[in-house]
């Protein structure tokens, strides 16, 4: 494929070969948010088109705010790896992937750019309007890959995001009755907590054991809806924050 047009009016394009045909879905109903974890956009840019890396993304968006578009939007980019969300495991097929530009951990996390949140808010917006993809799906590549990942980190403004109207964040109005736990904890409680998860769209079992597992569930829900403190414990907060945007979903649980 030599070139072709971008789905999102503003992009460049830039194409990469790391790219296949979507499984067992018509259309994308997930867009992931990631950053890139290198030293610089244009080094991950040419990561992101290099046959060797197998790794792409659909967007690319720099710290300038340019985007540049990889992959089409009605193709399978690799950027999410092993995952899922409500069950799905192949979340290639089922997504958009936007890397950010950050160095991330590597670099210590620094703040993204304002006019770089300014373009990521312009593609999601257009990317979600034309894909009818629902605000609670727009997702960090930590929800879908807990324990594995932590993109785009505790830094990510989610909340400027939906004062824009992306994504979707809940103010906790009342505590969760549902009492907290922690790492190695077990009971009817610890059920539940893995109950909320899981309805939500996390990959956790339901064991009433707090295991690994759930504690890597916990901080990646922390990492994306309560970053002041991701520790992997289901305190009075996280657990009234679960439970607030449950209860905000079409047909909520509150």
């Amino acid at each position: 494929m030599s070139g072709f047009a971008p789905d999102f009016a503003g992009a460049e394009v830039r194409v990469s070969p790391n790219f296949g045909p979507r499984r067992d879905v018509t259309r994308p109903d997930i867009v992931i948010l990631h950053y890139t974890g290198m030293a610089s956009a244009e080094a991950a840019e040419a990561w992101l088109c290099d046959p060797s890396s197998e790794v792409s993304a659909h967007y690319l968006v720099h710290e300038d705010g340019r985007i540049v578009q990889m992959v089409r939007e009605a193709d399978r980019a690799w950027h999410a790896g092993k995952g899922s969300w409500h069950g799905h495991t192949d979340i290639n097929s089922r997504s958009i992937g936007v890397e950010i530009a950050n160095p991330g951990a590597e670099g210590g996390f620094p703040d993204f750019a304002d006019i770089q949140i300014d373009a990521v808010i312009r593609l999601i917006r257009d990317i979600t309007a034309r894909c009818g993809i629902l605000a609670e799906r727009v997702l960090a590549h930590s929800d879908v890959a807990p324990g594995r990942k932590i993109d785009p980190g505790a830094k990510f403004p989610w909340r400027r995001l939906f004062e824009a109207g992306v994504g979707h964040l809940a103010v906790p109005e009342r505590d969760c009755a549902v009492p907290p736990s922690a790492a190695g904890d077990q009971g009817r409680h610890v059920e539940q907590l893995q109950s909320m998860l899981q309805l939500y769209g996390y990959g956790v079992e339901i064991s009433g054991f707090f295991d690994p597992a759930t504690k890597a569930a916990v901080e990646a829900f922390q990492l994306h809806f309560r970053p002041a403190c991701a520790d992997g414990a289901a305190d009075k907060e996280t657990l009234a924050t679960l439970y607030a945007l449950l209860a905000s979903l079409p047909g909520g649980t509150g």
